[in-house]
């Protein structure tokens, strides 16, 4: 056994395909396929389903999985550890995100770049599900999203709260000029209008949805879709509004849109950066989550005084 056929099995379980974890790889697939075939034989057993096309995991390759991914996070640590003591702080940073939090990740990488101009980022957007099981089968470094604190102090997580400035409906003054004459819109009001919305299975959107159903009222999306550069597209067209969390977008990248609150209620989740407990998160994510919440708080500061 060797780290790069657990590497593989750690891919194949990313990709769910042969060909697609070969290429990230960067192994051919019939050279993918046979590594992990011995691995099957020293182990002596049998870890994946095969059939045309990869078919899941067995349970047996379940449990061999969870190690390895304990395993090819430790492998990762080290090697950016090593690069550390090398080169200073430097290296790429694994996030996950939520899509449609609370704070602009764009924003916050920029800040923290300009005193560690070393760092590298690769970024995935994950289910708020998905997001807590990433961070504890150190998928990723970082974790920004929704959460449960009491779930995350259980698992012994580090997080920073974010601030939470409620929701903005985001949209275009020369399709709603109506809109214009407001400050602030209640549930009615908002239910009354076309909208450009993230899919019903994202976090955010099942808050909204929670809200209004218990208003007695219904949301209208006439436009559903997992990216926000699509759904921002909707608005500066015209085709509807947008509900997103304050502090998500930046303003100055779509001077023509205009915003106003939502009179709602607060979520049940709250907004954080999370890393893994301190001793298990790797020195480059502890490093980058000091940063991070030194950055974060003088922000809060700044917002609290404006």
């Amino acid at each position: 056994m060797d780290i790069k056929q657990l590497i593989y099995l750690c891919n194949l379980e990313r990709e769910k395909h042969f060909g697609r974890a070969a290429q990230i790889s960067f192994v051919s697939q019939p050279t993918l396929s046979m590594r992990l075939k011995n691995l099957e034989k020293e182990l002596d057993l049998s870890l994946i389903n095969r059939g045309n096309n990869f078919e899941g995991f067995t349970p047996e390759g379940h449990r061999v999985l969870s190690w390895a991914r304990e395993i090819v996070s430790v492998y990762e640590g080290l090697k950016l550890e090593v690069a550390s003591l090398k080169q200073g702080l430097s290296g790429t940073l694994r996030i996950g995100v939520m899509p449609q939090c609370s704070i602009s990740l764009a924003a916050l990488l920029k800040g923290i770049g300009e005193e560690h101009s070393g760092l590298d980022y690769r970024v995935s957007e994950v289910s708020a599900d998905r997001l807590i099981e990433d961070l504890a089968s150190h998928s990723v470094d970082i974790g920004i999203g929704f959460f449960e604190f009491s779930t995350l102090n259980e698992l012994r997580f580090q997080l920073f709260p974010l601030h939470d400035g409620g929701v903005d409906l985001v949209y275009n003054p020369q399709h709603f000029p109506q809109l214009e004459q407001f400050a602030q819109l209640n549930a009615q009001q908002v239910a009354e209008l076309p909208l450009c919305l993230s899919e019903p299975s994202r976090y955010f959107r099942r808050y909204l949805d929670n809200f209004f159903r218990s208003s007695g009222l219904e949301l209208r999306p006439i436009l559903e879709s997992s990216s926000i550069f699509q759904l921002m597209q909707g608005v500066f067209v015209g085709l509807g509004c947008a509900l997103v969390p304050r502090g998500h977008l930046i303003d100055e990248m779509s001077p023509s849109l205009k915003r106003c609150s939502l009179n709602i209620t607060p979520m049940t989740r709250h907004a954080a950066l999370v890393v893994a407990q301190a001793g298990r998160a790797t020195p480059l994510a502890q490093h980058f989550f000091g940063a991070a919440s030194q950055w974060l708080a003088k922000r809060d500061v700044d917002i609290t005084n404006i």
